[in-house]
């Protein structure tokens, strides 16, 4: 009897070791570009000076008098692609500083109200209770 539950116990050990992938995976470091690593630099700095932009008071005002959730706001910031972050950096960058504050801020409010009128027109989100679908 023991000897029949031996043999049993190995059959069943071997055909379970037999089911295990034991293949080894290799790593595989590669060298990237200097112009790439600056890209992805750029690309993050880009994306933190915009999500400070809507941190600030006046324009989170400005955003709320839009009809537009602050919270919302910052999520649709955090979703852009990386095109759509090097535009509105290069609005940004071609904005008068520290002239005329209401025309940046009424600028970019008026950017983030057409970015969320265009998502919600194309029915991604449902910010305004304004547009049927």
């Amino acid at each position: 009897m023991l000897r029949k539950t031996k043999k049993t116990i190995i059959f069943f050990l071997i055909f379970s070791f037999m089911l295990f992938d034991f293949s080894v995976q290799t790593a595989k470091g590669e060298m990237i570009a200097s112009e790439t690593a600056l890209a992805i630099a750029k690309q993050e700095s880009n994306r933190a000076r915009i999500s400070a932009f809507l941190n600030r008071q006046d324009v989170e005002m400005a955003i709320v008098q839009h009809g537009v959730n602050p919270e919302e706001a910052q999520k649709r910031v955090s979703g852009l692609s990386d095109e759509e972050v090097l535009k509105v950096a290069r609005v940004m960058d071609q904005m008068p500083a520290g002239g005329d504050g209401v025309a940046s801020v009424v600028g970019a409010a008026v950017f983030i109200f057409v970015v969320l009128l265009i998502t919600d027109l194309l029915g991604l989100t449902h910010v305004f209770p304004f547009i049927n679908r």
